[in-house]
């Protein structure tokens, strides 16, 4: 049988949500004839159910997919993320508990970057946060061996293109210079392969450590290394209610919403700038900067950073420092140049600058007679 069109889903679909196989595997488990559908051996991939059906593999009844779940988890270093690695390295699937059941990750941290990954056990749900549309930047903590120019972050700041690929505009800071190394913060919002690396790389940064310690409105905060926290269902429909309808389902699973037509009616309650958030405050949108491409090369070989500029950015403890009040001008350095007095003497109260007594009458100094002008 199959179900309406609102409400149900490929049968592979289904069976990996239920945490049973990829979708690819599932195919070929009924190219092999091992999944039956009320007690039909399936011969297609095409057959859609909607959970309310009697499946079966291998013989063994397969039960609904769980609710919609989402994770925090601290990723250490030196683990790969993916369900199996053909070198035999550990993986993330590996090291959390097996009691949460199957998940998947949203976005990926490459083997010795560490820091926030976030997993779910909805497919619909990992599609909808990984997609740059939905605008939630990615906010790391690079430490990287070199320094860095003024013309390299506003480089950085509009966008490079490294080897053929465009990566987006960036929210770069400098944090501090330690010795060799430079620790800045970066934010991007396209999430693609190793970007922070290659972009600073691009100006001539190697980056040696890069900790993730935001994602969207969720934050590393305070976890250790390898642990995990559920995040609340309320947090989970503050946060991403906007992206995907979370309400219950046949399959139990989240369905993602249709794409707005604008970029204002992708805003949502979780989006607002300062909202407070799983572990911190909500991201804003990234500015726009145009930069002149012939920069590239001046800021790879470009003066370093001026220190005093990056303390004053940073304080001792690592904190921004307080910007002056708009307006405040700076104060002026000394001069050597000295003020005269004014001539004519001091400025007699209701007189001309020269001193002289204010007559009251008109310019040919007569005074001026009672009846006004004739």
């Amino acid at each position: 049988m199959t179900g309406t069109a609102d409400t149900s889903e490929r049968i592979a679909k289904f069976l990996a949500r239920a945490g049973v196989a990829s979708r690819r595997e599932v195919e070929r488990m009924i190219e092999g004839g091992r999944i039956k559908v009320d007690g039909k051996t399936l011969d297609t991939p095409a057959f859609k159910v909607t959970g309310s059906e009697n499946i079966e593999v291998d013989g063994k009844r397969v039960e609904p997919p769980a609710a919609t779940k989402l994770w925090r988890y601290h990723k250490p270093d030196g683990l790969v993320t993916t369900h199996a690695d053909p070198e035999g390295r550990e993986t993330v699937f590996d090291a959390i508990p097996k009691d949460i059941g199957r998940v998947i990750s949203i976005g990926r941290l490459d083997l010795t970057s560490e820091g926030l990954l976030l997993l779910t056990n909805d497919g619909a749900l990992a599609r909808a946060l990984e997609l740059p549309s939905t605008g939630w930047t990615r906010r790391y903590r690079a430490r990287a061996f070199g320094s860095i120019s003024e013309s390299a972050l506003k480089i950085l700041r509009a966008g490079v293109t490294v080897e053929g690929i465009k990566y987006g505009p960036m929210e770069v800071e400098v944090e501090r210079e330690t010795g060799s190394n430079i620790w800045l913060e970066v934010g991007i919002r396209e999430g693609k392969n190793r970007e922070v690396r290659k972009a600073l790389d691009a100006v001539g940064l190697r980056v040696n450590r890069l900790i993730r310690i935001a994602y969207g409105p969720f934050q590393l905060g305070q976890l250790n290394k390898g642990e995990i926290k559920s995040v609340p269902s309320r947090v989970l429909h503050d946060q991403c209610g906007h992206l995907i309808d979370l309400g219950e389902t046949p399959t139990g699973q989240a369905i993602a919403k249709p794409r707005p037509p604008n970029r204002a009616a992708r805003k949502g309650p979780g989006q607002k700038p300062g909202h407070r958030a799983m572990g911190g405050p909500g991201q804003p949108g990234l500015p726009k900067r145009d930069v002149d491409d012939s920069l590239l090369e001046e800021a790879r070989k470009g003066r370093p950073l001026d220190a005093k500029s990056a303390r004053a950015r940073r304080g001792k403890d690592g904190k921004p420092t307080a910007k002056p009040a708009p307006g405040r001008a700076a104060p002026r350095a000394s001069s050597s140049r000295t003020e005269t007095p004014r001539t004519g003497g001091p400025r007699k109260p209701g007189g001309p600058r020269t001193g002289g007594p204010k007559t009251g009458g008109p310019k040919t100094g007569g005074p001026r007679k009672p009846g006004g002008r004739g």
